[in-house]
């Protein structure tokens, strides 16, 4: 799949439609700037965009990701299953927007836990300076989870665990 064949495609589906960027862009809800993207190669849109774009340029899906006409029309099942498809990635990642969300606002609660302790003077108390690097490590640790799951490692990881555990 070639990323600016499919780009070029999108342009020239819009300029077809007589719309500007930011009148495609306010009819998806999203940014001029991220149509742009779509239209230079940079990102591609997300599944349930693509469809959307399909039903609004009246093509196929296949169409838009091969960046070229092929003169057949996507079956009603296909077109159903792809529906599907997307509503379950977006769901997975609505659980995980979620779940991210939930794990930093953890790690900025516990990072201004120990600012005001370190800052106010109370880690003289022994007790509370425990707790102020406590909060500490566990918003150094919120971060390096954040860093490695977003960055791919931590799905590496996970994937060379289980074929280990296969293996025994």
């Amino acid at each position: 799949m070639d990323s600016r064949k499919m780009g070029r495609f999108l342009k020239e589906l819009r300029k077809e439609k007589g719309m500007t960027r930011e009148q495609l862009a306010e009819y998806l809800n999203v940014s001029g700037r991220t149509v742009s993207r779509w239209e230079t190669g940079v990102n591609m849109p997300d599944l349930d965009i693509l469809i959307e774009l399909a039903d609004y340029y009246g093509t196929d899906i296949r169409e838009l990701l091969d960046g070229e006409r092929k003169g057949e029309k996507m079956d009603k099942e296909l077109k159903e299953t792809l529906l599907k498809t997307a509503d379950y990635s977006n769901s997975v990642k609505q659980k995980l927007e979620k779940r991210m969300f939930i794990l930093f606002t953890l790690g900025l609660v516990s990072f201004v836990t120990f600012l005001v302790l370190d800052f106010s003077g109370m880690t003289k108390d022994t007790r509370l300076e425990a707790v102020a690097w406590t909060a500490l490590g566990l918003a150094f640790g919120v971060m390096v989870v954040g860093l490695l799951f977003t960055s791919g490692l931590l799905l590496k990881i996970k994937t060379v665990k289980q074929r280990l555990a296969e293996k025994k």
